[in-house]
């Protein structure tokens, strides 16, 4: 029997969070009609003006303060998990024990264990449980991808990727989660996990790691007195400071089964660059290049210009390419768009998969999430490996 309507609320209302609930808000309005009623149901958060501020802007019924009281509401069906990395398992496990349908950011969990055991609840259940890989729904990257996939642009021999913030720069910036656990729970984990999903989006599966360096920049944190949203400093700290348990840098190398070899840099303390992430991969009849500051856009070199003026080239994103047509307001070439229509375009895909619709490409399932754990854990392990290759579980 086809949905009626789905309830949706978020457990988190940090940052991130607030991108999902944001994406729900939206979701009905993209691509084609026939999607059931998205009924905004609550945002559940710990910290309760979180919740109830959350809940007020973006049109949500209802502020909890724990997420069993989410999984308990009959009038919730899928929920999106959208806290720190060690508190997924328990509640993605509640979740789906309660019959919701879940979306669980990355990284999937803290270790592959309780990964493992993540992927192993939603196999005993019917529901739709999938990882959120958000940068799989920029149309840019897709338009890449189409170039490789369908032959123009040929087999891919070299990627070269980086995820440069700077929100663990300041050495006073405020203790969280994000700072603790052991190395590869840093920043290889926060937007390394990104990255690497990038590299096999565009070039297929890993095989195998070497070469890796982590670093600590910053040893110790102030702690915080207050409750801070995402990787915001503006929040009161005491004199007491904690040590960092992770990295600030991780620079790799991966070798993925077609051969292609891929060069990656991650970093939580790039001075100056709040959200930088970028890759070019070099294939066999030609080329492309990606940066986010420039999401509606992408450069493109191949065979197809005359010697005079071949060269890369600058591709205006728009309705030719995926995601825009009807997935934006103004549908029009090079009007533009960011990081924010990738939540909503990822939203509308996992509704789509519980009401049984195929139009959009499915969000990976947890076991996915679980494979690129144990990418990230042959990364940390190639740190100690003299050099030689680790190869991926």
């Amino acid at each position: 029997m086809p949905t009626a309507s789905i309830g949706v609320a978020v457990v988190g209302a940090g940052m991130a969070g607030r991108a999902h609930l944001s994406g729900y808000r939206t979701a009905s309005t993209l691509f084609d009609p026939g999607l059931p009623e998205v009924r905004l149901v609550a945002v559940a958060d710990a910290h309760e003006p979180f919740a109830r501020d959350a809940a007020r802007r973006y049109g949500y019924r209802r502020a909890e303060t724990d997420w069993r009281a989410i999984a308990a509401a009959p009038d919730i069906d899928a929920v999106s998990v959208v806290v720190a990395n060690p508190l997924h398992r328990e509640i993605v496990e509640g979740l789906l024990a309660a019959g919701k349908h879940v979306l669980c950011e990355k990284p999937l969990a803290p270790s592959t264990a309780d990964a493992q055991a993540m992927t192993d609840a939603a196999a005993r259940t019917d529901r739709v449980a999938a990882v959120g890989f958000t940068f799989r729904r920029s149309p840019a990257i897709n338009a890449i991808r189409e170039q490789i996939t369908d032959g123009g642009l040929g087999q891919v021999r070299h990627f070269n990727g980086h995820y440069w913030c700077d929100y663990g720069h300041h050495p006073d910036a405020p203790m969280s989660w994000r700072y603790r656990g052991g190395p590869g729970s840093g920043a290889l984990a926060d937007i390394g996990s990104h990255l690497v999903d990038l590299g096999e989006y565009l070039c297929g599966p890993v095989e195998s790691v070497r070469g890796t360096v982590l670093t600590t920049v910053v040893g110790d944190r102030p702690v915080p007195l207050g409750t801070a949203v995402g990787h915001s400093a503006a929040v009161p700290v005491g004199d007491e400071r904690a040590p960092v348990e992770n990295e600030d840098i991780a620079t790799f190398t991966l070798t993925f089964r077609s051969g292609a070899v891929g060069t990656f840099s991650v970093s939580r303390v790039a001075y100056g660059l709040a959200n930088s992430l970028g890759f070019e991969v070099f294939c066999d009849n030609g080329a492309a290049a990606f940066d986010l500051v420039r999401p509606g856009e992408f450069t493109l070199a191949d065979a197809t210009p005359a010697g005079p003026v071949n060269g890369y080239r600058q591709v205006l994103i728009g309705p030719d390419h995926p995601y825009v047509a009807q997935g934006l307001p103004m549908d029009f070439p090079s009007v533009g768009h960011g990081q924010n229509e990738f939540f909503a375009f990822q939203a509308r895909a996992f509704l789509d998969q519980i009401a049984g619709l195929d139009r959009l490409p499915p969000c990976p399932p947890l076991a996915h999430g679980l494979h690129n754990l144990r990418i990230l854990d042959a990364v940390v392990a190639a740190a100690h490996a003299d050099g030689r290759s680790v190869t991926v579980a």
